[in-house]
C-alpha cells in the first residue's frame, strides 16, 4: 500500500495532485530569493498547483574549490525563514553533514539528502530521526532497486516519511541519461517518487571547473517524467541562469516556468483520465 506523505495541507503520493519543488540552486542573495519565491507563490496559485521552495545554504559537492558555496548554514537558514515567513511555502534544502541536521530540522519541513551523500548512513540516519520528511536522491551510481536499501535505513530510523528523487544515471564521462523505469520502480517501494528536471540535464564536471548541462532538454524529459507517472517535480529556477553562481546552465529561467507547468498540467490530466501506468 502506497504511503501518503503530507507536508502541512499538501498531500504528496499516489492519487494526489503532481507538486513542483523549485527554486534557485543555491543562495545568492536576499533579492534573488524573495523574487523567485514571490513568483513561485503567484503561480502555485494560479495554476493549482502545490509548491514547496528550494534553495541550498551550502553547496557542498562542487567542482572547484573556487565554486560559489553559498551563505552557510545559519545565515542561510536565517534567508529561508524569511520565506516561510512572507510567503508560507513550505521549505527544502540539503543537508551533507549529521552535525547540521537538528538546526536545519528547526527551519526546513523536508530535508534533502544530496545524491553524492544518499549511501551515508549517518547523515541519513540523522535526518531521519528528527521525524521531518527525508528526500533522498538517488545516486548517480546506483540502480533504482538499489534505493531500498536507503529506504530500509529511514524506515528503521522509525520515519516512513520519504521521498525519492530521480535525477539521472552516469553515462560515461560528463554525462547523465535518465531511465524513465526508475520512476515505476521506485514506486514499488510504497512513497512518492520525484523526477529532478533539472540535474538530469547536467553534464557533470562538463565544463572543467563547473558543470555544464542541456538546459534545452528539461521541457522534453519533463513531459516523459509526467506521463511515466512520477509524483512531483524538482526543478532549480532562476530570474538569469546565465548569470547565476550555481548551475546556470541546468535552471529553467523564471519567465519560462509558468508554460512548461502548463504542458505539465495538461499530461497529468490525460494519464488522471487513462489510469497511470503500472
Amino acid at each position: 500500500m502506497a504511503q501518503t506523505v503530507a507536508i502541512g495541507n499538501i498531500q504528496t503520493g499516489e492519487g494526489q495532485p503532481l507538486f513542483v519543488i523549485a527554486g534557485p540552486c543555491v543562495i545568492e542573495n536576499e533579492t534573488v530569493i524573495m523574487e523567485t519565491a514571490a513568483a513561485l507563490k503567484r503561480l502555485g496559485e494560479t495554476l493549482n498547483i502545490p509548491v514547496i521552495f528550494k534553495s541550498s545554504y551550502d553547496k557542498a559537492n562542487r567542482t572547484s574549490i573556487d565554486s560559489y558555496r553559498g551563505p552557510g548554514l545559519i545565515a542561510g537558514l536565517k534567508v529561508l525563514q524569511q520565506v516561510k515567513t512572507q510567503f508560507g511555502l513550505p521549505l527544502l534544502s540539503d543537508v551533507h553533514h549529521p552535525e547540521e541536521v537538528d538546526a536545519a530540522a528547526e527551519v526546513l519541513d523536508i530535508l534533502q539528502i544530496p545524491a553524492f551523500l544518499c549511501r551515508q548512513t549517518d547523515l541519513v540516519v540523522a535526518a531521519a530521526k528528527t521525524g521531518k520528511v527525508v528526500n533522498v536522491k538517488k545516486g548517480q551510481f546506483l540502480s533504482p532497486w538499489d534505493m531500498g536499501n536507503i529506504v530500509k535505513k529511514i524506515e528503521a530510523s522509525g520515519n516512513n516519511r520519504i521521498w525519492l528523487t530521480e535525477r539521472g544515471a552516469s553515462f560515461g564521462y560528463n554525462n547523465l541519461v535518465t531511465d524513465m523505469r526508475a520512476i515505476p520502480i521506485m514506486q514499488r517501494f510504497g512513497y512518492p517518487v520525484i523526477f529532478d528536471a533539472t540535474h538530469s540535464v547536467q553534464l557533470p564536471g562538463g565544463q572543467g571547473t563547473s558543470s555544464g548541462g542541456q538546459r534545452e532538454f528539461i521541457p522534453t524529459l519533463t513531459r516523459a517524467a509526467v506521463a511515466a507517472g512520477c509524483d512531483g517535480l524538482f526543478m532549480e529556477v532562476h530570474p538569469n541562469p546565465d548569470k547565476a553562481l550555481s548551475d546556470g546552465p541546468t535552471q529553467v529561467p523564471l519567465a519560462e516556468l509558468e508554460g512548461l507547468l502548463r504542458q505539465v498540467k495538461a499530461i497529468e490530466a490525460a494519464v488522471r483520465s487513462t489510469g497511470k501506468p503500472s
